[in-house]
């Protein structure tokens, strides 16, 4: 098992990054918050999990041990593959996750684009016992950045998980009209979640008013 890469950065993309391991370059599939983290041309730490497929072996990188944790353990549940738990990680902190799963809130776990009250209800059943609070969550993040330097991170973020750059740049300024406050302080990886917390909250809503049209 590969449980961690150190190496030089070579190369940061919307949804992965390549590690360069004394000349071999190593593809690592990572949240859009973990890879905001690394800088080209510097060395990087990743904490790893490698998914064996049939046809393919995947890296998926993670920026702490507790984050791979949370991952591996999501992937215990059934119909939870490799890139929706990675979507939970985009969206939760590993703790959120934690308290979640011990708390039986599959609302949490909605908010996450691609999961619905069914697979949130699944989510929480067979990680009952699996995950357990480590108490106070760490307040780890990334520098606070001008609007000029976080806004198109964001944007590249969420274009790779799906929206064109136009609906994301119009969910981000709805999200952030909401919370003023997480603007302010322009950490990218609280912006990101902010965001899609948003969206899925207002897919409910609307999901709600075509049931009360019904």
């Amino acid at each position: 098992m590969i449980s961690f890469l150190r190496g030089t950065v070579a190369h940061i993309g919307l949804s992965a990054a390549v590690i360069d391991l004394n000349g071999a370059g190593m593809s690592v599939n990572a949240t859009p918050q973990t890879l905001s983290r690394l800088r080209t041309g510097e060395e990087g730490k990743l904490f790893t999990s490698l998914i064996v497929r049939e046809d393919s072996l995947t890296l998926f990188g993670f920026a702490t041990d507790d984050e791979r944790e949370v991952f591996d353990v999501l992937l215990s549940v059934s119909g939870v593959g490799p890139r929706l738990a990675l979507a939970v990680l985009a969206v939760h902190e590993p703790e959120t996750i934690r308290v979640a799963a011990h708390t039986s809130d599959s609302k949490t776990f909605t908010t996450v684009p691609g999961i619905g009250p069914k697979v949130a209800g699944r989510i929480v059943l067979e990680l009952a016992g699996k995950l357990v609070p480590h108490g106070t969550a760490g307040a780890a993040g990334v520098s606070t950045p001008a609007e000029a330097a976080w806004k198109p991170q964001v944007v590249a973020a969420m274009t790779s998980l799906g929206w064109s750059e136009k609906d994301a740049g119009a969910s981000i300024e709805k999200a952030l009209a909401d919370d003023p406050e997480v603007e302010f302080r322009g950490n990218v990886a609280e912006i990101l979640r902010t965001t899609l917390r948003w969206l899925g909250q207002d897919g409910a809503r609307a999901g709600n008013r075509v049931g009360s049209r019904g």
